[in-house]
């Protein structure tokens, strides 16, 4: 199975600060106490930079003449980053 971001970025921080990524408190494993700060980072990446979005653009090949636009990569950004906050309510 594969984890959920927000659980995979959970355990990185808790590893970072120098737990096994199995450590446990209280019965529960500690890499829950960092899912906060991974949904603060989450929100503060909801809009993406104009860097990304220049990115997009030469992958994306944004056009006038019918083709995906600016607003459609922001849009995509912003649901993923919305259903990935989501999974750590």
């Amino acid at each position: 199975m594969i984890e959920e971001p927000i659980e995979r970025a959970a355990k990185a921080l808790c590893e970072l600060d120098g737990n096994p990524p199995n450590a446990t408190m209280d019965g529960k494993p500690l890499w829950r106490d960092y899912v906060p700060e991974v949904l603060a980072v989450v929100k503060a990446l909801r809009e993406p930079s104009e860097a990304m979005v220049e990115a997009a653009g030469e992958r994306w090949n944004y056009s006038d003449n019918g083709g995906r636009e600016r607003r459609d990569f922001e849009h995509e950004w912003r649901a993923a980053i919305d259903a990935i906050a989501e999974q750590g309510r």
